[in-house]
């Protein structure tokens, strides 16, 4: 058993610098899940701003000045922000209010759909599995009702927060774009003085984070929208709160698109029956599915490293285990970063055993 241990400790961690870097990697990581929910508005900050660097950095390679370029991102972060605030956020409510209050209508429609399955296959389900599955949606339904008409009294202290946070993010995002180089050296002073291998670790992290991040920001906007117009062409109902699911979904490979299938189906199936109208919904919604997966993404992530669908899945079980939801949502950039540590690493080779311990 030490031998073994002296083998991986000589194979990962023989340089000097590994393991400091190793130290504070886990002493980041509980700190995270200690403080996270505290600093959150710092964090989401953090995350805001590395995702407007890029933007910072294409414009000032095009000549324009960095004070002018940091400017001119943060107004239009304000911009995008105020229109999520005071555009999306209320268009999104009033379509989940009203959903909710179409509920028990949904429910009947979904009882009378289950009642004629056990008479067309018998042999597959039986009448007391649907009865017990109406009976868990009906529950489902009716706890979701109630929590969105005692929100705006239950909920106040959160909206205060919430409030705050609208605050303080923008402040945080602008003072990380104006000083990230002052903030960079004054973490860069708590560090070694000579760290080629952090300098390597850091360049591959922020390269593949970074591609992958923007991107995917940029993926939700392209096919949240797509989908937003597709659906309002088509006369679907709640096009917004379902265009949103469908552009968060993209943040979760596979899951994400399988899950948020279920409710566009069941609303476009409510609203048009089973007909041709129902078909075209969802035909524009498999190829919007589709161009993303093989056209989208293979232009927005061509520098970043694929994660095997494995990776993925145990990825969004661990940190959303972890997390919660926020873990879900930041499972995959999370998976990247290790990733890229990983393919980074130094790692030396361990020497054979001494001829006298072989056999």
């Amino acid at each position: 058993m030490v031998r073994i241990l002296r083998g991986l400790a000589h194979k990962y961690f023989s340089d000097e610098e590994a393991v400091i870097l190793f130290l504070l990697l886990v002493a980041g990581t509980f700190f995270i899940i200690w403080f996270g929910a505290m600093l959150a508005p710092a964090i989401a900050s953090l995350i805001i701003a590395f995702i407007l660097q890029g933007l910072v950095v294409k414009l000032n390679r095009l000549g324009v000045p960095e004070t002018v370029s940091i400017l001119g991102v943060f107004l239009l972060f304000l911009g995008a922000l105020v229109g999520v605030i005071f555009g999306l956020l209320p268009l999104i409510w009033t379509q989940v209010s009203r959903l909710a209050g179409e509920a028990p209508r949904i429910i009947r429609e979904t009882q009378s759909y289950l009642e004629l399955l056990p008479d067309q296959y018998p042999q597959l389900i039986s009448a007391e599995a649907i009865d017990t599955m109406y009976q868990q949606v009906s529950t489902e339904v009716g706890q979701l009702t109630q929590w969105l008409v005692s929100f705006s009294l239950s909920s106040i202290p959160d909206l205060v927060a919430l409030l705050i946070y609208m605050v303080l993010v923008p402040i945080l995002v602008f003072f990380f774009l104006k000083d990230k180089e002052e903030l960079l050296g004054s973490i860069a002073r708590l560090l070694p003085p000579q760290r080629p291998l952090m300098l390597k670790i850091w360049h591959e992290v922020n390269l593949q984070c970074a591609n992958y991040v923007r991107g995917k920001a940029l993926e939700i906007v392209i096919v949240g929208g797509a989908t937003y117009i597709a659906f309002k062409l088509l006369g679907m109902p709640y096009a917004a709160l379902l265009s949103l699911l469908v552009g968060l979904s993209v943040v979760i490979p596979y899951i994400g698109a399988a899950v948020v299938t279920i409710p566009v189906a069941m609303i476009a199936l409510f609203a048009f029956g089973w007909g041709s109208h129902f078909i075209w919904v969802m035909v524009v919604y498999g190829i919007i599915q589709a161009l993303d997966g093989n056209v989208l993404v293979p232009i927005l992530f061509s520098e970043v490293n694929n994660l095997h669908p494995v990776a993925i899945i145990v990825a969004v079980l661990f940190f959303g285990g972890i997390w919660g939801l926020w873990g879900v949502f930041f499972a995959i950039p999370l998976a990247t970063l290790l990733k890229a540590v990983f393919a980074a690493w130094p790692v030396k080779e361990v020497p054979p055993p001494p001829a006298g311990e072989l056999g």
